[in-house]
Parts: C-alpha cells; sequence; structure tokens
C-alpha cells in the first residue's frame, strides 16, 4: 500500500519545478485530467477481470490506454513523451466519439475538451507519472485513504484563487444528504456540482441504506446526475463519481443558468436537488434572458433558486446552501422569495457560522423545503461553534458530530435558545433573515443607525443620573 499523503506531496513538488504550472490552479488541472486517466484504467482492468464474457473494451484505444505509454517506470519521458501527450493523446481523445459514440466515451471527450496540458518538461512528467503509478485504484485500503487525500485537494481547489464556490465541508454535505433522506429511485441532481461533494454524499447514503442487491446497485447507478461548469472542478467531479462506483457518471460539462427556464418538462423534473450554487459569481451574458423577466437578474445564486424550483417535481424535496444576501434584499430578491415561499413548503432554515466556510466569511444558510404546498411557517435553527472555539479554520474545521444536537432536534420540533419558529404572515417583504429572538440583549446585531440611537440613549440617561447624584450631594 502505497503512503498517498507522500505521493501527493511530492507530485505537488515536482510540479512547481516545472516552468509550465503557473499557480494552484494550473497544477490541480494538470492533476485532475492525469488522475482521471489513471483512475479511469485501473477501473477498466478491474471491469476486465469481473466480466465473464470477455466482452468488456475499454473506450479508450489501446495506445493511448495509462497502462500502455504511463506504466512503464522507464518508459517514454522528455520531449517523446511531451509529443506524445500533446500530438496523440489529447487530440485522439478529443475526438473520441467519433469512433465511438458511447456515453463512457462521451464523458472521456467532456474532459479533454475543457483540460490542458501544462507541463513543459517531459523529465518532471515522468516523475509525476511514476509517483502516481504507486497507488493502486482496484485495492480498497488504498481508495478509502486517497477518498481522504482527496478531500485536501478538493480544500486546495477552495484556496486556489477565487475558487470558494467548489468545496462544501464534508459535514454539511453529510447533514444536508441525511436531513433530505433520497431513497432509492428517486432522481438525485445537484445543477451546480462542484467536485461532486453532494452527488457522492447521496451516494454512500442510499447504497448504506437502501441498496441490498445488485439490482438495486443498478437503480442507483441511473438515479445520480451533476452538471458543472467550471472544467478543473468537472474533472474532478467526475473523478470522485468513478472512485464511488458510478460506472458511467450521469455527470455534464454545462453552465445550468443557460438551461432554457421555459423548456423543462416533466421529464426533466427530479425528487431531489441538493447544492451549493455559486453567489457572487459572474454569470454569462444574456443567461438571465433564459428566465421569466420578473426574476431576471446578475446574482447567480438567486437565479439557481428559480431554476432549481423549477426542476423540482411536485412533492419533490431541497437542501440548499444559501448567503444572507439571497434571504433579504428587496426588489427581484423579494419576487424570488415570494415565489420559493408561494410554490414551496420551506420548512427549516439553519443559520450557520460565518467561517463554516472558511476561508469564506461569509453568513451562510441551509434552507429545506418542498415543492407543492405554500409555506405556513418556517422553523429556525442556530448552529453555534462548539464550546471554546472562536472561528472555524483549516486545522479545526466543522465536524459532522457538532450536528448531533440539531439531529436529535429535526424530528421534534421544539423552541428552545437555538430554535424558534416564524409565520409567514408575520415576514415583511418575504425577508427571511430572522435573527434569533432568545438571545441575550447585549449579544443582538445592530445596525449602524440602531448602534447611534442606543448610544445616544446611553448617554442621555447618564447624564440623567449624574444630575440627580449632583442634587443629593447638594
Amino acid at each position: 500500500m502505497a503512503n498517498i499523503s507522500a505521493v501527493i506531496k511530492n507530485i505537488r513538488d515536482t510540479m512547481r519545478l516545472d516552468r509550465g504550472i503557473s499557480g494552484d490552479a494550473q497544477r490541480l488541472e494538470q492533476l485532475g485530467w492525469m488522475l482521471f486517466l489513471k483512475i479511469l484504467d485501473d477501473k477498466d482492468q478491474e471491469l476486465e477481470l469481473l466480466d465473464e464474457t470477455g466482452e468488456f473494451e475499454s473506450v479508450i484505444p489501446e495506445n493511448l490506454q495509462w497502462r500502455n505509454w504511463a506504466a512503464d517506470r522507464e518508459g517514454i519521458t522528455g520531449d517523446p513523451l511531451l509529443q506524445f501527450v500533446e500530438g496523440t493523446l489529447f487530440p485522439a481523445l478529443r475526438d473520441l466519439t467519433k469512433t465511438n459514440p458511447s456515453k463512457r466515451a462521451a464523458l472521456v471527450q467532456e474532459v479533454f475538451d475543457g483540460n490542458n496540458n501544462y507541463m513543459k518538461s517531459g523529465f518532471e512528467m515522468r516523475k509525476v507519472i511514476n509517483k502516481l503509478n504507486e497507488v493502486d485504484f482496484t485495492n480498497s485500503e488504498d481508495k478509502q485513504i486517497f477518498g481522504t487525500i482527496y478531500e485536501n485537494i478538493l480544500e486546495e481547489l477552495r484556496d486556489a484563487g477565487n475558487k470558494g464556490e467548489y468545496y462544501t465541508p464534508r459535514a454539511v454535505t453529510q447533514l444536508m444528504t441525511m436531513m433530505t433522506d433520497p431513497k432509492l429511485g428517486e432522481k438525485v441532481l445537484d445543477p451546480a456540482c462542484g467536485t461532486g461533494g453532494f452527488l457522492t454524499a447521496a451516494i454512500d447514503h442510499v447504497r448504506g441504506k437502501y441498496v441490498n442487491s445488485v439490482e438495486e446497485e443498478a437503480i442507483l447507478q441511473e438515479s445520480i446526475t451533476g452538471w458543472e461548469l467550471k472544467p478543473i472542478a468537472y474533472v474532478l467531479g467526475l473523478t470522485n463519481l468513478i472512485l464511488h462506483e458510478i460506472d458511467v457518471p450521469d455527470y455534464h460539462y454545462i453552465d445550468s443558468l443557460k438551461k432554457e427556464y421555459n423548456s423543462i418538462s416533466q421529464k426533466d423534473r427530479v425528487e431531489v436537488i441538493l447544492a451549493n450554487p455559486p453567489f457572487g459569481a459572474s454569470i454569462a451574458d444574456g443567461v438571465e434572458t433564459n428566465f421569466p423577466a420578473n426574476f431576471r437578474c446578475r446574482e447567480s445564486a438567486d437565479l439557481f433558486v428559480v431554476l432549481m424550483i423549477q426542476l423540482l417535481k411536485n412533492q419533490g424535496r431541497a437542501a440548499i446552501v444559501l448567503p444572507d444576501g439571497s434571504i433579504t434584499g428587496t426588489g427581484v430578491k423579494a419576487r424570488i422569495r415570494e415565489k420559493l415561499l408561494t410554490d414551496c413548503n420551506l420548512h427549516t432554515i439553519i443559520r450557520l457560522p460565518q467561517t463554516t466556510f472558511f476561508p469564506a466569511t461569509v453568513s451562510t444558510n441551509l434552507l429545506f423545503f418542498e415543492k407543492g404546498s405554500p409555506t405556513k411557517e418556517i422553523w429556525y435553527y442556530e448552529h453555534r461553534l462548539p464550546e471554546g472555539q472562536k472561528s472555524y479554520s483549516k486545522t479545526k474545521p466543522i465536524r459532522f458530530e457538532e450536528f448531533q444536537a440539531l439531529i436529535n432536534w429535526w424530528h421534534k420540533r421544539e423552541k428552545n435558545e437555538v430554535a424558534w419558529k416564524v409565520r409567514v404572515e408575520d415576514l415583511k417583504d418575504w425577508d427571511l433573515d430572522i435573527k434569533n429572538p432568545t438571545k441575550e440583549e447585549e449579544e443582538k446585531e445592530y445596525s449602524s443607525s440602531e448602534l447611534i440611537d442606543l448610544i445616544d440613549e446611553k448617554l442621555t440617561n447618564s447624564k440623567t443620573l449624574l444630575h440627580q447624584i449632583k442634587s443629593q450631594l447638594i
């Protein structure tokens, strides 16, 4: 078994020596397509062994299979390796469906359509390849350990420039999936899939709770769908699904917001949506015109809310992450919230600490809703930092165990110091930014004008008290 942590560190250090790699984002993209090919070939070899008919055939042409150009430690290197990768490998895989129209071939083509080879030294590339060959992705222990290392790669992706929209802490994806409880046969969609965290959480949940036979596993294989726009996140997400034993992932390299709103019909709708839509992200010019005029805006998260409501079947369930900026505000934001509360039963909002998505410090919320009936009341639950901890950080991230009190509360729904209920008719302008009414006065958050009024009031009271004391002393 390889020391996988050491393998990844060695690869990182080697890539930094290559003049073609400029920054973490390019390094991760380079590592992404190489990992994809290596894992796909390991999976193909495993399927070949399991296929008793002998009919299984990889979609990768024989001369392009990892085992035939990369597996030999003393194999092709230097300029010949670069020429092979850039002149033979990439061009052939970008045109793969011309000779093989299968879904699996289309996935491979999508990966190489959206990625590039940045390395300029064939010798450094050979070193990276040899380190990757130390990991056996058909070995269950290697695969399990790599899953943890993969989380670290995703964290690096989050930290590589402005990439925060890709990564949701595993504890949060697990909680949202558990509370939504996707069942066997229900179609699960993430239209802003990133690196596949919600989908892999759904796979683990359904497989662990509902799959007990080969036939049921086949149903699961057809039930998971993801869409992703960013090429680095796409290839890592696709690889993540393959690592989670999805043979031909229903996972697509597309801009979800370009999907024509009115073209979404019943056959396109799903039972479950799990998502952390990007917020504050730029959108393509004209994308907002895909949506009804009443909801057109330039905020990606708000458009995703409208899209996801349209994508849900009646009685369909969703759990999504939204920043405070999307649950408050006037104008189009209020109209979108009105649609959400009118078309869906928004039964629960979990308010998270600002540092949950470290290094971002944005106040975020988890919204749970069902389509088909209007909202009458909303339960709020304030998740607090562990006692004695001031914030979440790289070394102290949010942990699933912290949600145990919330999980215990979920089915009882009783008011307490962190849980409260609001009636829809009491909302002003459909504003969902409702603070915890049980907080002590000194913990209350104030606006600037409220602070000025409060200080003025305290000063006036102090002057009055001083005057009374002076008058008693005279």
